[in-house]
C-alpha cells in the first residue's frame, strides 16, 4: 500500500509545482491546496499505514504494540487539514481582492508597483 501512496504523493507534488509555475492566480492557489494535500498524505504514509491493529493500548499493556498504527501522524494531519483550509481561504480572499483592485488575474500584468504609464528608469549612464 505504501508504494501506491508514494506514487500518489509524487503525482500531487508534480501537479502542485506545475500549477505554481502558472501565471494565473487561481491556478497558483489550487497548487497550494494540492501541495498541502500531498504533504498530508506524505505524513500519513510515513506513519505506518496499517488496518489490523488500531492505535489503542489494551487493559493488560503499558505501551502501544509495535504492529499498531502510529496515532501521532494522524493527529498532526487533522491539525494540518484545518490550518491548510484556513490558509487557502485567506489566499482565496487575498487573490479575489487583488483581482478586484487590479482587474486581472495574471501575475505578469500586475504592475501596480511599476505603472506602465510612467517612463522607464535610465538603463545606463
Amino acid at each position: 500500500m505504501e508504494p501506491l501512496f508514494a506514487v500518489l504523493v509524487g503525482a500531487l507534488f508534480t501537479v502542485a509545482f506545475y500549477l505554481f509555475l502558472s501565471k494565473h492566480i487561481i491556478r497558483i492557489l489550487m497548487g497550494a491546496a494540492i501541495l498541502s494535500n500531498g504533504v498530508n498524505l506524505l505524513i500519513f504514509t510515513a506513519g505506518r499505514v496499517t488496518r489490523e491493529v488500531p492505535p489503542v493500548i489494551g487493559h493488560d499493556a503499558d505501551v502501544l504494540s509495535a504492529s499498531a498504527a502510529n496515532p501521532l501522524p494522524q493527529a498532526l494531519i487533522l491539525t494540518a487539514i484545518v490550518i491548510a483550509f484556513s490558509f487557502f481561504a485567506f489566499l482565496l480572499v487575498l487573490g479575489f481582492r487583488t483581482f478586484q483592485k487590479l482587474e486581472t488575474d495574471r501575475s505578469d500584468e500586475m504592475r501596480l508597483a511599476e505603472p506602465v504609464s510612467e517612463p522607464s528608469p535610465p538603463v545606463g549612464y
